[in-house]
């Protein structure tokens, strides 16, 4: 080979590094946030472990866990790409820390809502126009019928067009169906509408619904209180789904 040639071969060699090395991104990283104002759900801690462990296996994501309110400040948001709240109650965030979160969200950051999470902020608005409804009872607790709603949305493409799932029901209040895509609602024939505490709203009983807040992805799904349903495959590819979509990577 003539020199010419050669260098020019390692030229070549060395423009082609950067590109394999963008190919090779860093998993994104998750901030998972299990702080309890209110009820805490005794499953919180499989659901760190799970969550954790699915970040691994896809090698797309790693998940961070706390409790700490005080990680929510412009700076440190920063390192994320996603935000998850298995919470209750009225947390204790400061305003500073509250704007931090919207801000992260409206900017391009993900939001991922899981079970009680519509169970936090009440006396916080901002809160409801990021999560888009809130906690109002589970009348039943039981092995229920649940309609995939939206098909052919690839977040739920997978599950057919109905699916069988025991836990917590909830409702929701204050539901925004005109911004939310619901993806998953409850089948009332599955389930006693006598029974005391059920309230009928026009929208029925949402399980999961995506929507937009400035820039960014929300997701939220009411299942989650049973470990059996943290254990479920299908419950974890949901998952998975929703933290890849929230983060705008491909699944």
């Amino acid at each position: 080979m003539r020199r010419r040639e050669f260098i020019a071969l390692l030229g070549g060699a060395a423009a082609m590094r950067p590109l394999a090395a963008r190919a090779e991104r860093a998993p994104e990283q998750i901030l998972y946030f299990t702080c309890s104002a209110g009820y805490r759900h005794e499953v919180i801690p499989l659901s760190q472990t799970i969550l954790t462990q699915l970040g691994k296996s896809s090698g797309r994501f790693e998940v961070s866990v706390t409790e700490d309110p005080s990680e929510f400040s412009a700076e440190r948001l920063e390192r994320y790409a996603a935000v998850m709240f298995y919470t209750s109650g009225e947390l204790p965030m400061s305003a500073s820390e509250k704007t931090a979160l919207l801000d992260f969200v409206r900017s391009g950051g993900g939001f991922i809502g899981i079970h009680s999470a519509t169970d936090t902020f009440y006396g916080w608005p901002d809160y409801l126009d990021l999560i888009g409804g809130y906690f109002n009872g589970h009348p039943w607790h039981q092995a229920v019928t649940i309609e995939v709603v939206d098909p052919g949305d690839p977040l739920v493409a997978f599950l057919g067009s109905a699916l069988q799932f025991e836990d917590e029901i909830y409702q929701i209040s204050d539901f925004d169906l005109g911004g939310s895509n619901v993806l998953l609602r409850l089948d009332q024939s599955s389930v006693d509408l006598g029974k005391n505490g059920v309230h009928r709203r026009f929208y029925g009983w949402p399980l999961a619904w995506t929507r937009s807040y400035g820039q960014g992805r929300v997701f939220y799904v009411a299942l989650g209180h049973d470990a059996s349903v943290w254990h479920d495959a299908r419950y974890q590819q949901l998952l998975g789904n929703a933290m890849l979509w929230s983060m705008r990577r491909p699944r």
